[in-house]
């Protein structure tokens, strides 16, 4: 059910028996027959007490156990044991050495840190000693403690390199994120290549310690409460059979909420406690012809719409691909699929790859009839009160439809949308490949008010607040919270929808697993679907985010996140990262973790029930008002 914070965290200690491995009993006993055989070639040459005290100068140069022979010295440590009790540390080489090397391919060979000029397809590697070569990026999942001189990372296992002073430390942590830098855009980490990628506006993403972080300020200070362990605050209430082969996850604010699989709608109740299965399944049934171009494939994606009482289906053209010609509109009362929606502009079909209700809210008002659509270059919405689709302008003046968006840096043809959500009074907010997240407002579509520089992995999925406050980017390895608000030259505190952020914009956070949890959830498994908690009311604040990776569904406090006096902040570099979130553990891979709207929180839990689907499950786990921190 939920794991406990790991004891990778703990400072490693040389004095622990558990530390010494069979590699320091071997170095150690080098370093005894050096020694015994020191004085038998002083004595036999009968050399004077100054040649016999020069010599052994000359030879405790040479001992491994000093660490300024050695150029770049770290201590190496490995962890073992996964998450089961006998896990520990233990000391792999006592002392080596780190170097950054400029490869282009798998081979030992480069040119070291200091030599940075290289071909457009040459990359920064990581090594440590002989056991360790890691190509610099955020899959290795780096984990600073400034006070403990130390960094934990994944490479085929979880290491941890401690330095032997604050400068070599910090030395390490500088070089590495310039190799990432690098590696991430291509260009040599100077500070006019910096500006060139983040701009001036932005380079407080760079360096943190001179963005404005007072707008992060509003978190309340709360008092610390002992650390418990997570199973003790996540209460699985039910889990149950679907019907298999469940590929997406669509939670009602009223009665029911719905599981879209191979064979068809899966209908469940919505209780205080999670959902529980009705044994209602909707077959997929459009009553078709047989000319039908219409998509064949399972749904994909599935939006609640009319009150909850439509669903639009939407099934990708070609397997491993999210684009579509057109939706189904499936009447869940009577169960049958009414309607079967073109996407066409000006007599020509177009795809879309995403859909998404035109407010967080519109899925509860009976009469919506319009929808949001997104593709690589698009963004449009769509009104269903024409038979073939009417693409509406929402800018002001009235002006013509616009869906090929050639004017403009954030509507190129490389802008490469890949996902997008809205806000509760319709603005829109969009990921794209290269890991910018603009920002639109609710009247217009041409231009984005804010755009966002990213961090340079691409953007999965991207959620936002009610409010508009704050912005959730899904990448592999990361999510990234990004604070809208900023005060403009009146003094006035608004959001990036609504009008362009200034010099002073905040930098954004990291929600990251621990380098052990990254391990442990597996190599090939991804973040997706980060989502905030599901509120739809003025004033009401999202409690909590999560995200699915692998086996895992990964919660945080958003508060906690918020504050800036939190633990997690404490020592270090670069970006705020939040290591503190609980954990839900299935059997299998996940498909989809997303809480409950608010209206199902009851009065002795901080949210509403978790809904947690997997290929053959469905969960409902419950949140204690109790806590846990890291």
């Amino acid at each position: 059910m939920g794991t406990s914070q790991s004891r990778e965290g703990r400072e490693l200690s040389d004095t622990e028996s558990e530390y010494q491995s069979e590699e320091e009993e071997e170095e150690v006993h080098y370093e005894a027959v050096e020694r015994q055989e020191t004085p038998q070639a002083t004595s036999s040459s009968k050399k004077t007490l100054d040649e016999i005290d020069s010599r052994l100068k000359s030879l405790k140069l040479k001992y491994p156990s000093n660490s300024q022979t050695t150029l770049n010295p770290v201590k190496l440590y490995l962890h073992i044991g996964g998450d089961s009790p006998n896990a520990k540390w233990i000391l792999s080489d006592k002392l080596t050495s780190f170097k950054f090397i400029k490869t282009n391919g798998p081979d030992d060979s480069g040119s070291d840190h200091d030599e940075k000029e290289g071909d457009g397809n040459s990359f920064w590697v990581l090594k440590v000693g002989s056991k360790v070569k890691a190509r610099v990026s955020t899959e290795m999942q780096l984990k600073m403690f400034g006070d403990q001189r130390r960094v934990d990372f994944v490479n085929n296992g979880v290491w941890a390199l401690k330095f032997f002073s604050d400068e070599e430390y910090r030395t390490f942590v500088s070089l590495f994120q310039d190799c990432l830098f690098e590696n991430v855009h291509g260009l040599n980490a100077t500070e006019e290549n910096k500006l060139k990628i983040y701009s001036k506006e932005f380079i407080g993403w760079l360096k943190p310690e001179i963005a404005d972080d007072s707008m992060w300020e509003d978190a309340v200070e709360e008092k610390e409460e002992e650390p418990v362990r997570a199973s003790q605050d996540l209460l699985e209430e039910f889990e149950e059979a679907s019907n298999g082969g469940v590929q997406s996850l669509s939670l009602g604010a009223l009665d029911n909420s719905f599981l879209v699989n191979d064979l068809g709608v899966q209908v469940f109740r919505n209780y205080n406690k999670g959902i529980h299965g009705k044994g209602i399944c909707v077959k997929f049934d459009s009553n078709r012809s047989e000319g039908s171009s219409m998509e064949q494939s399972t749904p994909k994606k599935a939006m609640l719409m009319r009150a909850e009482t439509n669903m639009m289906l939407m099934s990708p053209l070609k397997e491993g691909k999210p684009h579509s010609t057109g939706i189904k509109q499936l009447d869940i009362e009577t169960g049958k699929i009414v309607t079967e929606w073109k996407f066409e502009k000006d007599g020509t079909d177009i795809t879309m790859r995403d859909i998404t209700n035109d407010t967080k809210g519109s899925q509860l008002d009976p009469s919506e009839s319009t929808f949001l659509g997104l593709d690589n270059n698009r963004l449009c919405q769509w009104d269903m009160r024409d038979r073939r689709g009417i693409v509406q302008n929402i800018v002001k003046g009235g002006d013509s439809p616009v869906l090929n968006w050639n004017q403009g840096h954030q509507f190129s043809r490389g802008t490469n949308f890949q996902c997008f959500a809205s806000t509760g009074d319709g603005s829109i907010v969009v990921g794209s490949l290269d890991g910018k997240i603009r920002l639109y407002s609710k009247t217009s579509m041409r231009q984005a008010k804010t755009a966002f520089p990213g961090l340079g992995s691409p953007i999965t999925h991207v959620d936002v607040t009610y409010d508009g406050k704050w912005v959730l980017g899904t990448t592999d390895t990361y999510l990234i919270l990004i604070c809208t608000l900023f005060t403009d030259k009146d003094g006035k505190t608004k959001n990036g929808f609504v009008g362009r952020m200034g010099n002073k914009i905040p930098a954004p956070r990291l929600l990251k697993l621990t380098p052990l949890d990254s391990h442990l959830a597996g190599a090939n498994n991804k973040f997706h679907g980060g989502h905030f908690s599901w509120v739809t009311e003025n004033g009401k604040q999202e409690r909590h985010l999560v995200v699915t990776v692998g086996k895992f569904s990964v919660i945080w406090d958003f508060q906690r996140v918020k504050n800036s006096a939190h633990d997690c902040y404490r020592n270090q570099h670069g970006l705020k990262s939040c290591y503190c979130y609980k954990i839900v553990l299935k059997d299998e891979s996940i498909v989809e973790s997303r809480f409950m709207h608010e209206n199902y929180a009851v009065s002795d839990s901080p949210e509403a029930p978790l809904v947690v689907a997997t290929p053959m499950k469905v969960s409902s786990i419950s949140l204690s008002g109790k806590r846990s921190r890291g």
